[in-house]
């Protein structure tokens, strides 16, 4: 799953951070995970979670010895809505192909 489309227009690696981000948005993500899921060296990706924090668009958990990176619930993408959105794509292919 993919962030919102209003929060795509950031740099590439912060929306890379924000897609691993809402692709587990139930569970979040630790700082390693997020660096396993998005091909960036740490202080690029250091430096997308700060500004994306200074942004609101991520909150951050402390679970007894480890944090939890989670999407703030705005980027999450309603799954209906993005279904529609697949769709209209679709039909659009079809469109155009004459299908």
């Amino acid at each position: 799953m993919r962030a919102k489309r209003e929060y795509r227009d950031r740099a590439d690696i912060e929306v890379a951070v924000l897609d691993a981000l809402v692709d587990r948005a139930e569970d979040g993500m630790t700082v390693f995970e997020v660096r396993a899921a998005v091909e960036a060296d740490i202080d690029a990706i250091e430096d997308a979670l700060g500004a994306l924090k200074a942004d609101g668009l991520i909150e951050v958990e402390h679970e007894s010895e480890r944090v939890r990176i989670l999407p703030a619930d705005r980027v999450v993408p309603d799954p209906s809505e993005e279904l529609d959105e697949e769709e209209s794509f679709i039909d659009a292919i079809r469109e155009r192909l004459g299908l």
